[in-house]
């Protein structure tokens, strides 16, 4: 079964945004535009999951997880203990891809820091998630996404015909394997027994 779920934006880390903006010790003006910049944002984010919970067996370099097999020692070995891997896809919305391309006009420095809010928004995001998940399954692996280690960036395939993400929560995938909205994360967290 695919579920979704929906999230009341968790709080702005101001200092993690500097961070994704390659600011570590930012000035105070940049400081001071960056909060205003997220709260600009703030109405514009839409925080939508959609998961699904499935058993899942190590056979060498396959993960089975039923439906959805990948060929992966990396994350074979992240789930290596686990019985049950939560696939999940997560979006903050397409807002944000047209608030960064309204400030491109106006100000790459506005528009290099909206990213990087967008960057924060949907780790946030994920962060959310998946403490949730603990809550209700007990202790995870970390979270473990398409590019990592030798797990192929072509198997968001996958993920997309299994999770319906473009149906569920209107999370769509290119071609070219871009995710659109741009910021947007698909990862397995393993289940520890």
């Amino acid at each position: 079964m695919i579920g979704v779920r929906r999230y009341s934006a968790p709080e702005v880390d101001i200092r993690e945004a500097l961070r994704y903006a390659k600011c570590p010790t930012p000035d105070v003006q940049t400081e001071k535009r960056i909060r205003e910049l997220s709260l600009l944002c703030e109405g514009e984010l839409d925080f939508a999951v959609s998961y699904t919970v499935l058993d899942v067996c190590i056979n060498g370099d396959v993960c089975d997880m039923g439906g959805l097999s990948v060929l992966s020692k990396s994350l074979c070995g992240q789930l290596s203990k686990c019985k049950k891997v939560i696939v999940f896809a997560a979006t903050v919305g397409a807002k944000i891809d047209r608030l960064i391309t309204k400030y491109e006009a106006k100000s790459a420095r506005d528009a290099l820091l909206i990213d990087a809010i967008g960057t924060e928004r949907i780790e946030a995001l994920c962060d959310a998630f998946c403490k949730n998940l603990s809550e209700e399954y007990g202790t995870l692996t970390p979270r473990f996404s398409p590019g990592y280690g030798d797990l192929p960036l072509d198997i968001q395939r996958s993920v997309f015909r299994f999770l319906e993400p473009e149906r569920k929560i209107g999370l769509t995938l290119s071609e070219s394997l871009i995710m659109c909205p741009s910021k947007s994360v698909t990862a397995f967290v393993g289940i520890l027994d």
